[in-house]
């Protein structure tokens, strides 16, 4: 009936010479519990006697009660649960009681609700089991032996056992019997937490709490490495970083503490777990509050943000700050601040922000209002024009510029107002506004000409008219943010007046050309609205994704999602795919697919879907199967369509290619039930392609870093006048056996001109047009067709190369362990290794975005080769920087962060996270 346990612990107190136990009356295990004054005992010797005795008296109506319900043989599973006697079964918690009984939890429910709830009938209840205990072990002749068997055993002999003797007999650890009896040993329901910072608390800010660890016996413990202490700090997935302190080497009164010190940057409730082996500590887990800080600037954003700002005179224009931490978090305020103290609003007309005298009359040609709005948790500005004009502004906190709180303010007149919104609804896009074109590429044409620039939802065109009525097309400027009006002024005119200015279109890629119009405003202010609108009214990552996911479901609203039976072959996967989707409408490729696969047997329940998605992009993107492939291998296989595909590789399947990719971005637009990620590293200057921007030179430092370095880098850092070089403006194209197989001429008659100085950028954007657009024009022309049956182009175009990525292949997962693993660290010096050690800290609390901008900052791509950060080339390399306090820099041709010296972790982890985020930008005038 009893266990060794039960035996052992009344061997505890059992340890007297046979005569006095005998005149004592102690013959049975049942009797050790009736024991009363015990004189011929010492003192210590009958305390432990009387405490074992309690003890096994709780137990063994615990069981009793247990054996009355039929779940005794769980008994020494809730003894691993601390719970000793019938008193500790109130407290035992439903969520650690469900897994242990499991199907029998109904009837351990039904035996806990039917304890009584006062003291009295408590008293009773366990007075009635323990005599059932006494009448059952009457009958036990065995045990009575076992008692008088113990009861021989003299004091001397106890501390004999208890050398030898390692059963677990407390639940927390294995313990030897002596520290049993003495206490002895770590017990987590007596260590204290200390928390030394107010709830809730700014984050920010390093904080610390402290452990004390104690015995049983309520005496310090000595905390060390092996005891297993482990804190865990959380929010939802979110995992913080740690560092823990044992004790101290100085102190030797320190040795029962631990401290435990992290940092929180997103404002929440955390929970905080503090455990000793598999043990919480008193009270664990703990939950604390942290708040957003103060506002700071760098991260506090206009709201619907948007590069130029479209007013009419005389009518105020509101817009919106969300003031925001450090951290990003929203800041929340008290009835007794002031939100909007410490903002300036600086604005000055465009070419004349230099002109100190007209100051005064530019204060005088508009007003600011600022006020909070206590709900919403903004800021708001409210701008009133006077006169017409293109205006600069700069919002700032603190004499701090915010995040995006630079752009541009075209003030139009009531008239211009109502075109430009006549324009932006109208479905005739035929509009255009004469122009004469002065420069391009800022070299001044000898004869200026008139032109007529035609503003559309896709694209700003320059015609020129030949004989005066037969337009011939000059130049096209897609509908983008990376397209750029610059305006210019001479002279300054007086406010109101109707004057001509001179204006730049620049996309950083074409020829810069440089107009002048009697139109100006309004041509810039339709073509701002016009991109506006294709983007949602806003220019950050997250609105532009929301309106591009709507868009798509409002351009798809008339097919259905139903479901789509498609048989494939695993092994002849693409053949089999293509030619079950081969007369698949528009409509077909919006439903649902349910995969089946030949010869398996398995319903669809989404798996398969996903798993199809999976290998289809595989088979269509990795390089080994040649219809994508990289420019080197053994690089970091960015992959483009493969100019020198196998023959049995046809247009068809870029078609292909490009319909699946639409097939992703339309499944991810419905839910994120549906998402569908495009597993592929693509190269910059093909993402670029998709966007439909225009690639030059730089596209090679990613995309092609053996090229880069061995021609490009070196081309631009020499003065190849003082060369002796024979370069001319051609392309060698050679076999995989070095034999040249034809030369290409960049431009027309290139094999004759010599490459200059003067010109070598002209033969790098030449030679980066050939080798990244032109050898693809086919493949690229046949994705695009495919993509944009089911993705209109100009949704796309919203998206910088970066965004576009983020879109289509999503943040992938990262592990911190395979990143630790896989690296290369060059600098050893004592602050450089602080430095590194606080990388990881700061990389340990990155969300999985962080840490695909960190990927796309240092290697330019935010996905990892399908090996991890093993299969990087070159690895990833961390870099001392020779400078203090500036920005991380980076070398994405050799996957290369540089990282200067910080006085402080803030510093540097504040740094760190402006640099791999900022970047990108939008349309905006200078």
């Amino acid at each position: 009936m009893w266990s060794e346990e039960d035996a052992e612990i009344c061997s505890i107190g059992m340890t007297m010479q046979p005569s006095v136990s005998a005149s004592s009356g102690i013959s049975q295990l049942s009797q050790c519990t009736q024991l009363g004054e015990l004189p011929e005992l010492p003192a210590p010797d009958e305390q432990r006697l009387q405490k074992a005795a309690l003890l096994l008296q709780q137990r063994l109506v615990l069981r009793q009660w247990l054996t009355k319900f039929s779940l005794q043989h769980y008994y020494s599973r809730l003894l691993a649960l601390e719970v000793f006697s019938l008193e500790d079964v109130y407290w035992l918690e439903d969520n650690k009681a469900r897994p242990l009984f499991s199907k029998d939890f109904s009837r351990w429910s039904g035996a806990r609700q039917s304890l009584p709830t006062s003291k009295p009938r408590l008293e009773t209840l366990k007075n009635d089991l323990w005599s059932e205990v006494v009448k059952s072990s009457n009958h036990q002749d065995a045990w009575t032996w076992g008692g008088m068997l113990v009861v021989s055993v003299s004091v001397a002999g106890l501390v004999t056992l208890a050398a030898m003797t390692q059963p677990s007999l407390a639940p927390e650890a294995k313990h030897s019997l002596l520290q049993y009896v003495t206490g002895k040993y770590l017990l987590p329901s007596n260590c204290k937490v200390n928390f030394q910072w107010s709830d809730p608390h700014p984050v920010g800010s390093t904080v610390c709490f402290s452990v004390q660890f104690y015995q049983r016996n309520g005496q310090p413990y000595p905390i060390c490495d092996t005891d297993n202490f482990i804190v865990d700090v959380s929010e939802g997935p979110r995992k913080i970083a740690v560092i823990s302190e044992l004790g101290s080497p100085t102190d030797p009164n320190s040795a029962n503490l631990a401290k435990v010190k992290f940092m929180v940057r997103h404002a929440g409730q955390y929970r905080i777990t503090v455990m000793v082996g598999n043990q919480h500590v008193a009270g664990s887990p703990f939950m604390r509050g942290f708040v957003a800080g103060s506002p700071y600037a760098q991260r506090t954003i206009v709201i619907r943000h948007c590069s130029t700002v479209v007013c009419t005179a005389n009518i105020p224009h509101l817009l919106y700050i969300e003031p925001r931490d450090e951290y990003s978090n929203i800041c929340n305020f008290n009835l007794n601040d002031n939100p909007t103290k410490n903002y300036t609003v600086e604005i000055c007309q465009l070419g004349t922000c230099s002109q100190d005298s007209n100051l005064d009359i530019i204060e005088e040609n508009f007003s600011t209002t600022l006020d909070y709005d206590w709900q919403t948790q903004r800021v708001s500005i409210q701008l009133k024009f006077l006169n017409e004009g293109c205006y600069h502004a700069t919002i700032k906190y603190n004499n701090t510029e915010l995040h995006n709180g630079d752009f541009d303010i075209i003030v139009l007149n009531s008239v211009d107002s109502t075109l430009v919104h006549r324009n932006v609804a109208s479905k005739n896009h035929n509009v255009c506004y004469e122009a004469k074109l002065i420069s391009v590429n800022g070299e001044r044409i000898p004869k200026v000409k008139k032109v007529l620039c035609y503003v559309s939802p896709k694209q700003l065109i320059v015609k020129e008219l030949i004989l005066k009525f037969i337009p011939k097309r000059l130049y096209t400027f897609r509908l983008c943010p990376s397209t750029k009006f610059n305006f210019q002024s001479d002279t300054i005119p007086k406010l109101g007046d109707n004057f001509s200015s001179s204006f730049t279109v620049d996309d950083g890629c074409q020829p810069k050309i440089e107009l002048m119009s009697k139109e100006r405003n309004v041509i810039a202010a339709t073509f701002a609205q016009f991109l506006l609108k294709n983007m949602g009214g806003s220019e950050t990552f997250k609105d532009k994704q929301d309106f591009f996911h709507h868009e798509v479901r409002k351009y798809h609203q008339k097919h259905y999602h139903e479901k789509l039976s498609m048989k494939v072959n695993r092994e002849k996967l693409l053949e089999s795919s293509m030619k079950a989707t081969k007369n698949l409408s528009v409509s077909d490729w919006c439903r649902n697919f349910e995969i089946t696969f030949q010869g398996e047997q398995g319903i669809d329940w989404g798996g398969l879907r996903r798993e199809w998605f999976e290998l289809i992009c595989a088979q269509l993107f990795d390089a080994k199967n040649h219809l994508f492939a990289s420019f080197h291998e053994g690089q970091q296989s960015l992959v483009h369509p493969n100019p020198r595909r196998p023959q049995h590789l046809k247009l068809r399947h870029y078609e292909f290619a490009g319909k699946v990719v639409g097939k992703c971005l339309y499944e991810s637009a419905l839910s994120s039930s549906y998402r569908q990620l495009v597993r592929a590293r693509f190269t910059r200057s093909f993402l670029a392609q998709v966007i439909g921007l225009r690639v030059h030179y730089k596209y090679f430092e990613q995309d092609d870093p053996d090229l880069y370095l061995s021609k490009i880098k070196y081309l631009l850092e020499n003065d190849i006048d003082h060369i002796e070089t024979e370069l001319y403006f051609v392309e060698e194209q050679y076999d995989t056996s070095g034999q040249l197989v034809k030369t290409v001429e960049l431009i027309p008659n290139g094999s004759r001109i010599k490459v200059r100085d003067s010109t070598k950028l002209q033969y790098l954007d030449a030679l980066a047009q050939y080798r990244l657009a032109t050898s693809i024009k086919d493949e690229m022309e046949a994705f695009l067709k495919g993509l944009n049956e089911l993705i209109p182009d100009n949704l796309l175009s919203i998206f910088d190369e970066n965004e576009l990525e983020l879109l289509l292949c999503g943040t992938g997962q990262y592990s911190i362990a395979d990143f630790k693993a896989h690296h290369v660290v060059n600098g050893n010096s004592s602050e450089f290794r602080r430095i590194v050690g606080w990388f990881w800290a700061a990389v340990g609390n990155f969300t999985q975005e962080e840490m695909a901008r960190l990927l796309q900052f240092t290697t330019g791509c935010s996905q990892l080769p399908p090996g991890g950060f093993k299969e990087l080339t070159p690895r990833f390399q961390i870099t001392a920087a020779p400078t203090f306090g500036n920005l991380p820099t980076a070398h994405t041709c050799f996957n290369q962060l540089c990282l200067p010296d910080y006085d402080c972790y803030e510093h540097f982890e504040k740094s760190l996270l402006l640099a791999i985020s900022e970047g990108t930008e939008g349309f905006g005038m200078v």
